[in-house]
């Protein structure tokens, strides 16, 4: 389901205000805002790290809750980045998806975890 067309620029205009009430703006340069976006991956990823396959499909509702919070601080920090360099976060995406529908061909890869360059090097030989 795609989001309505302002969703993405109305959550990058409160979290601009957000941070220019507090000054914060200095802070939020594009090499500091992807700096806090990897710290907080990295909390994500903690949630995830010992746990199995199935454990990971199946958390705990305090857990969930947790991992919904580290999951909302990536975004918000990937949405002030995009909003910081003037990237189009929907038309990135987008993009996005048809370069990797180039590169992983449904009819070449379907239930393979192999990177492109695997099969792009055996047509080659």
């Amino acid at each position: 389901m795609k989001p309505p067309e302002n969703a993405i620029s109305e959550l990058q205009a409160r979290l601009k205000a957000f941070a220019e009430e507090r000054d914060w703006e200095q802070f939020h340069a594009p090499k500091n805002l992807v700096m806090a976006l990897s710290v907080e991956a990295a909390e994500l990823v903690e949630h995830f790290q010992w746990l199995t396959a199935e454990q990971s499909e199946n958390l705990p509702s305090d857990t969930r809750r947790e991992v919904s919070h580290e999951m909302a601080d990536v975004f918000i920090y990937l949405l002030r980045l995009a909003e910081r360099l003037d990237i189009d976060l929907l038309a990135a995406v987008e993009e996005k998806i048809r370069l990797n529908a180039e590169k992983y061909p449904a009819d070449r890869v379907r239930g393979s975890a192999r990177k492109y360059t695997a099969y792009r090097d055996e047509e080659a030989s």
